[in-house]
Protein backbone atom coordinates (compact mmCIF):
# COMPACT_ATOMS: atom_id res chain seq x y z
CA UNK A 1 0.00 0.00 0.00
CA UNK A 2 1.21 3.73 -0.43
CA UNK A 3 -0.01 6.37 0.91
CA UNK A 4 0.81 9.90 -1.00
CA UNK A 5 0.12 13.21 1.07
CA UNK A 6 1.24 16.51 -0.98
CA UNK A 7 1.80 19.77 0.75
CA UNK A 8 2.99 23.25 -0.83
CA UNK A 9 0.45 24.97 -2.44
CA UNK A 10 -1.07 27.78 -2.22
CA UNK A 11 -1.75 31.48 -3.44
CA UNK A 12 1.15 33.20 -5.67
CA UNK A 13 0.95 35.89 -8.30
CA UNK A 14 2.03 35.37 -11.63
CA UNK A 15 5.74 35.31 -12.55
CA UNK A 16 6.25 33.75 -9.12
CA UNK A 17 7.37 30.32 -7.59
CA UNK A 18 6.20 27.35 -5.48
CA UNK A 19 7.51 24.20 -4.32
CA UNK A 20 5.19 21.19 -4.13
CA UNK A 21 6.13 17.97 -1.97
CA UNK A 22 4.32 15.03 -1.76
CA UNK A 23 5.20 12.56 1.02
CA UNK A 24 4.85 9.02 0.45
CA UNK A 25 5.20 5.85 2.20
CA UNK A 26 6.94 3.37 -0.78
CA UNK A 27 8.11 4.51 -3.99
CA UNK A 28 6.82 2.35 -7.29
CA UNK A 29 8.61 2.73 -10.84
CA UNK A 30 6.86 5.71 -12.09
CA UNK A 31 5.78 8.84 -9.94
CA UNK A 32 4.01 11.70 -11.33
CA UNK A 33 2.39 15.19 -11.06
CA UNK A 34 -1.73 15.30 -12.50
CA UNK A 35 -3.23 18.42 -12.06
CA UNK A 36 -7.24 19.40 -12.08
CA UNK A 37 -9.46 22.01 -12.75
CA UNK A 38 -12.88 22.05 -12.35
CA UNK A 39 -14.49 20.52 -16.01
CA UNK A 40 -11.42 18.98 -17.60
CA UNK A 41 -9.40 15.93 -17.88
CA UNK A 42 -6.75 15.34 -15.20
CA UNK A 43 -3.73 16.46 -16.64
CA UNK A 44 -0.02 14.57 -16.38
CA UNK A 45 2.33 18.06 -15.38
CA UNK A 46 5.49 15.35 -15.26
CA UNK A 47 6.36 12.22 -14.47
CA UNK A 48 9.58 9.87 -13.96
CA UNK A 49 10.13 6.34 -14.12
CA UNK A 50 13.27 4.75 -12.83
CA UNK A 51 13.39 1.51 -14.76
CA UNK A 52 13.06 3.32 -18.32
CA UNK A 53 14.34 6.71 -17.71
CA UNK A 54 11.70 8.32 -18.77
CA UNK A 55 11.71 12.08 -17.68
CA UNK A 56 8.33 13.87 -19.35
CA UNK A 57 6.75 17.01 -19.10
CA UNK A 58 3.42 18.55 -20.53
CA UNK A 59 4.19 20.87 -23.27
CA UNK A 60 2.87 24.25 -21.24
CA UNK A 61 5.58 23.40 -18.06
CA UNK A 62 8.34 22.86 -20.39
CA UNK A 63 11.45 24.73 -19.15
CA UNK A 64 9.02 25.66 -15.92
CA UNK A 65 8.65 22.79 -14.01
CA UNK A 66 10.99 20.61 -12.75
CA UNK A 67 10.28 17.32 -10.87
CA UNK A 68 12.54 15.70 -8.56
CA UNK A 69 12.69 12.59 -5.94
CA UNK A 70 14.49 12.50 -2.67
CA UNK A 71 14.14 8.60 -2.03
CA UNK A 72 16.12 9.01 1.35
CA UNK A 73 13.63 11.61 2.74
CA UNK A 74 10.83 9.64 0.69
CA UNK A 75 9.43 12.94 -1.11
CA UNK A 76 8.69 13.86 -4.79
CA UNK A 77 8.83 17.16 -5.57
CA UNK A 78 7.73 19.79 -8.42
CA UNK A 79 9.37 22.70 -8.39
CA UNK A 80 7.59 25.64 -10.11
CA UNK A 81 8.37 28.54 -11.93
CA UNK A 82 7.08 31.59 -13.57
CA UNK A 83 4.13 30.69 -13.27
CA UNK A 84 1.00 31.96 -15.27
CA UNK A 85 -2.71 32.05 -14.18
CA UNK A 86 -3.55 28.66 -16.63
CA UNK A 87 -1.28 26.71 -13.80
CA UNK A 88 -4.17 27.51 -10.92
CA UNK A 89 -5.30 23.69 -10.55
CA UNK A 90 -5.38 20.91 -7.96
CA UNK A 91 -2.29 19.45 -8.33
CA UNK A 92 -2.00 15.64 -7.28
CA UNK A 93 0.50 13.30 -7.03
CA UNK A 94 0.74 9.86 -7.92
CA UNK A 95 2.47 6.24 -7.76
CA UNK A 96 2.69 3.69 -10.55
CA UNK A 97 3.93 0.66 -12.20
CA UNK A 98 3.98 2.03 -15.97
CA UNK A 99 3.52 4.87 -18.56
CA UNK A 100 0.77 5.10 -20.95
CA UNK A 101 0.93 7.71 -23.78
CA UNK A 102 -2.38 7.09 -24.70
CA UNK A 103 -4.16 7.13 -21.49
CA UNK A 104 -1.31 8.49 -18.93
CA UNK A 105 -3.74 7.60 -15.17
CA UNK A 106 -4.21 4.08 -16.51
CA UNK A 107 -0.34 3.22 -15.42
CA UNK A 108 -1.48 5.06 -12.08
CA UNK A 109 -2.51 3.10 -8.76
CA UNK A 110 -2.43 5.47 -5.84
CA UNK A 111 -3.33 8.77 -5.58
CA UNK A 112 -2.65 11.69 -3.10
CA UNK A 113 -5.99 13.92 -2.16
CA UNK A 114 -4.19 17.00 -4.03
CA UNK A 115 -3.06 20.46 -3.17
CA UNK A 116 -4.11 23.51 -4.46
CA UNK A 117 -2.38 26.42 -6.49
CA UNK A 118 -3.88 29.53 -7.29
CA UNK A 119 -2.40 31.81 -9.33
CA UNK A 120 -3.40 35.96 -9.54
CA UNK A 121 -2.40 38.12 -12.46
Amino acid sequence: QVRLVESGGGSVQAGGSLLLSCKYTATRDCMAWFRQTIGLEREAVAVKCTSSGRLQYTDAVKGRFAISQDNGKNILYLKMNNVNSNDTALYICAAGDFWSDYNPTLGFGWWGQGTQVSVSS
